[in-house]
C-alpha cells in the first residue's frame, strides 16, 4: 500500500514544471555551496569573505529545504543512490551552516534588531489621553 501524497509528489517532481522547480532549486544549492567554498578559501576579515558568508547564510536554509524535498522525492521514487547522495549533501550543508558561528556576515546581530523592531511594532502604542475640561 502506497501513500497517495508521495505518489503525487513523485508525479509532480517528474513533470515539466516540477523538473523546472527542481532545476532552479539545485542551481540555488550549487550557488550556496560555491559561496561556501569561496568563504572557506578567502582571507579572514576581507570584503570577499564577508560577501561570500552573507550569500551562504542567506541561501543555506532554503538550500537545506530544497535538498530535503529532493531526498523525499527520491525516497518515494525508490532511487536509493540519490537518497544517499542527497542526504550527504543535506548533512554537509547543515554542518557548514552550524560550524562557523563567529563568522562576520550581514545577518550577524540582525536577529536582535529584528526582534526589537517587532516588539516596537506589536507593543502598546502611547496615545495621549484626551484633555478633560
Amino acid at each position: 500500500m502506497t501513500n497517495s501524497g508521495l505518489e503525487a509528489l513523485v508525479l509532480f517532481g517528474h513533470s515539466t514544471p516540477g523538473l523546472l522547480l527542481v532545476g532552479v532549486g539545485q542551481a540555488m544549492v550549487v550557488v550556496c555551496v560555491a559561496f561556501d567554498l569561496v568563504r572557506a578559501l578567502s582571507v579572514p576579515r576581507s570584503h570577499r569573505r564577508f560577501v561570500a558568508a552573507t550569500i551562504f547564510r542567506t541561501l543555506a536554509v532554503p538550500s537545506i529545504a530544497v535538498t530535503a524535498v529532493g531526498v523525499l522525492i527520491d525516497m518515494a521514487s525508490k532511487s536509493w543512490l540519490n537518497v544517499t547522495l542527497g542526504t550527504f549533501l543535506m548533512v554537509a550543508l547543515i554542518f557548514r551552516w552550524h560550524h562557523d558561528k563567529d563568522e562576520d556576515h550581514w545577518w550577524k546581530g540582525k536577529g536582535k534588531k529584528l526582534a526589537r523592531w517587532a516588539r516596537r511594532l506589536a507593543g502598546p502604542r502611547w496615545v495621549p489621553s484626551p484633555a478633560r475640561g
